[in-house]
């Protein structure tokens, strides 16, 4: 995550700075988040009907946006995002874990009862 949040934030630097002319910074972002949404689906794994790594898939996204709303000197606005993000996947693991076991305990009642 930290390559990811880095590399964002090295590319919208670097997108704004190095050239002499001025560049449009939507053409950069826009390039970054295409990138890492390659680097997204590739942490989403399917087998049979589950889904694992959505969360890292969307927290390798969230990452990307926060290097460059450094990258493009939106500081405040990266703290902010950073530590609404991690409030989110600290409180909503919980909630999660516990959504999970009632719908398991619900299908293996089910499965019990079949014939």
């Amino acid at each position: 995550m930290a390559l990811v949040g880095i590399g964002a934030c090295l590319f919208a630097g670097l997108g704004l700075e190095i050239f002499g002319s001025p560049t449009d910074p939507t053409r950069i972002a826009a390039q970054i988040v295409t990138g890492v949404g390659f680097l997204g689906a590739g942490a989403i794994l399917r087998q049979g009907n589950e889904v694992h790594g959505l969360t890292t898939a969307a927290s390798i996204w969230v990452v990307a946006a926060i290097g460059m709303s450094v990258g493009f000197g939106y500081y405040v606005t990266a703290i902010f995002t950073t530590i609404l993000v991690l409030a989110l996947l600290v409180l909503v693991r919980p909630i999660e874990a516990r959504l999970f076991r009632r719908t398991q305990a619900i299908e293996e009642t089910a499965e019990a009862k079949l014939p």
